[in-house]
């Protein structure tokens, strides 16, 4: 399966957003790609105000990216934001939603493959997602072309037990949109921890951010955790096969079961572990 992460820099407006996922999507279907993997937070960056666009994956602006990857023929991943429940005191709040979708065989009736809530929130280095967002509650998974496929978000990179278990149920890769906040060492610990991840599950891993603001000539939004860059696709060994810059830039791999299979044969992680009893 060719599969391709599209980083690009998204902004305020969902619709000036959606184009941008249709120039990168046709750039991907131009270099052969099944699947094409966009940031977290396609449909507004962070740093905005986040309920007035959030609406149910069905909505209009997921039924536009549906639309695109059926022009394209493609499968799309992508971060949106949906409704939820209101927080303490009634604050507003909505759901960090991956959104996946393929225009090429629709066995749903609708072409929605999966929709996954981003389940650990970023309250770390001084920011807090859970103000606003409220946190999901299970992973998800989806097939494309036979092979299993974890999702992921961003934060989540941290907790390697959601990547066990999506190769624990058969997981070629896990795909992990992602809006990276910048930071001294950020950019080292996204490498370190994505290549780990793929160690820790002998699995394909999907790294796709958001670029750095600043290199795509974008006004960055104080605070806000808009991205770094550094787009990576990592092989169930732990071996980088493309990395991106700072700026938007298309990554493109090929990814092969059977890949994934000789490294679980050689590096049985998944079979060897054991439960760690507390004390």
């Amino acid at each position: 399966m060719r599969i391709a992460a599209a980083q690009i820099v998204t902004g305020e407006d969902p619709q000036q957003n959606l184009a941008l996922v249709e120039k990168w999507t046709a750039q991907a279907v131009e270099a052969g790609a099944r699947l094409v993997v966009f940031p977290e937070a396609v449909q507004r960056a962070f740093g905005h105000s986040l309920t007035p666009i959030a609406e149910p994956v069905d909505g209009a602006w997921g039924t536009e990216l549906r639309r695109i990857a059926e022009r394209h023929g493609v499968a799309i991943v992508a971060g949106m934001f949906t409704p939820a429940q209101p927080g303490e005191q009634g604050r507003e709040r909505v759901t960090n939603t991956l959104l996946a979708v393929d225009g090429a065989v629709d066995g749903t009736g609708n072409g929605v493959l999966a929709a996954y809530d981003k389940i650990h929130l970023y309250d770390a280095f001084g920011f807090q997602e859970s103000k606003t967002v409220a946190p999901g509650e299970a992973p998800a998974r989806f097939a494309l072309d036979g092979q299993t496929l974890g999702l992921a978000t961003c934060y989540d990179i941290r907790f390697p037990n959601l990547f066990t278990a999506h190769a624990r149920a058969g997981a070629l890769a896990t795909i992990l949109p992602a809006s990276w906040g910048a930071g001294p060492g950020k950019v080292d610990q996204w490498r370190l921890l994505a290549r780990a991840r793929a160690l820790d599950s002998t699995q394909y891993v999907i790294a796709c951010g958001q670029g750095l603001p600043s290199a795509a000539g974008v006004e960055p939004v104080e605070g806000a955790p808009t991205g770094v860059g550094h787009s990576m696709i990592v092989s169930p060994t732990g071996e980088v096969l493309a990395e991106a810059g700072e700026a938007p830039e298309l990554l493109v791999a090929d990814l092969d079961a059977d890949v994934v299979t000789a490294a679980r044969q050689k590096l049985p992680v998944l079979a060897n572990a054991r439960e760690i009893p507390q004390v």
